[in-house]
């Protein structure tokens, strides 16, 4: 385990495929790389980049994205995000991430995550879902 600290980097790449365009996501009407498939791949990399630093039973949330979709991008082009872990404040994470297709700056963008117990966490929203179920 690494120690969780200001300047952390990730990075995670994808390739566009006919799966992630916006057709295929429902987010628009081109075979395009799609703002949803940006923001998860945005999300993963910020995760992946701090998870090595964080105690066994802990894992991060997403509770914020300020994303800016700013260039289109091909089926096939491949698709690389940079993550750099700019703030923590006790459980809460702040990222700022780039996205390139190629060279070309494609996205930027803000992302907040959170750190939470894992089972905790996963017994609470099952816990909630049980009530709803029989009430």
């Amino acid at each position: 385990m690494t120690e969780l600290t200001v300047g952390m980097k990730g990075e995670k790449s994808v390739a566009v495929t006919n799966e992630n365009t916006a057709l295929m996501m429902g987010s628009g009407s081109l075979r395009v790389f799609a703002t949803p498939a940006m923001i998860a791949l945005c999300e993963g990399c910020c995760a992946q980049s701090v998870e090595s630093a964080l105690e066994l039973d802990m894992t991060t949330v997403g509770t914020k994205v300020d994303i800016e979709h700013i260039a289109s991008s091909p089926v096939g082009a491949p698709i690389l995000c940079r993550s750099t872990l700019v703030a923590v404040d006790g459980r809460k994470l702040e990222f700022e991430v780039e996205v390139y297709d190629n060279e070309k700056l494609i996205g930027k963008g803000k992302h907040t995550r959170f750190i939470v117990n894992a089972k905790k966490f996963f017994d609470k929203t099952y816990a909630n879902v049980k009530k709803r179920i029989t009430e």
